[in-house]
């Protein structure tokens, strides 16, 4: 049985994707990606059960501010991976993040899918612009967020790692 999530989480359509809210279904795929060496830039490696909260978290988010990861489908159903913007206690301020799951880099998919989840969360959440946080060591994220017309700030370290701090552009389009 699917169970419909009783909370008014957009669905969004480009020309290639769907982003759509998290369910239950996303939960192996999101174990997939936490076990392989493309979630050592956002904490991978974890247990099972801190993968589980995660999806429970990110359906809080949504809960409590409105906005977090976009579940991202494809048009043929295949779930690319989760795009969206989140911020969690103890962060400076709102993150435009991506997690693009194995087998679907490099076909401009987390692109597509940032760019409308950047434009939901100006129209209905804030005009202010979002970050990014991206490892120093992660230079297809780096590529990425300056294809989105984001510029470097800073670079900030906390007990994980180093991490540049991209500011994405005004909904206006100034950085």
């Amino acid at each position: 049985m699917t169970y419909a999530m009783p909370l008014p989480i957009p669905v969004l359509t480009t020309a290639r994707l769907t982003l759509r809210p998290p369910r239950e279904a996303d939960f192996a795929a999101m174990l997939a990606f936490n076990d392989s060496p493309r979630a050592g830039f956002v904490g991978g490696g974890r247990d099972r059960q801190w993968v589980w909260r995660g999806l429970l978290a990110n359906i809080g988010l949504w809960a409590l501010r409105g906005y977090g990861f976009f579940s991202v489908d494809t048009k043929a159903g295949d779930f690319v991976g989760r795009v969206g913007v989140i911020f969690h206690d103890g962060w400076d301020e709102p993150e435009l993040a991506w997690h693009l799951y194995d087998g679907f880099e490099g076909q401009g998919y987390a692109h597509e899918a940032a760019l409308a989840a950047r434009a939901d969360y100006h129209a209905r959440i804030s005009g202010q612009p979002p970050i990014s946080y991206i490892d120093v060591t992660n230079a297809r994220s780096e590529a990425l967020a300056l294809r989105l017309g984001a510029t470097r700030e800073r670079t900030v370290t906390d007990p994980e790692g180093d991490y540049h701090v991209y500011r994405h552009p005004n909904p206006g389009g100034r950085a």
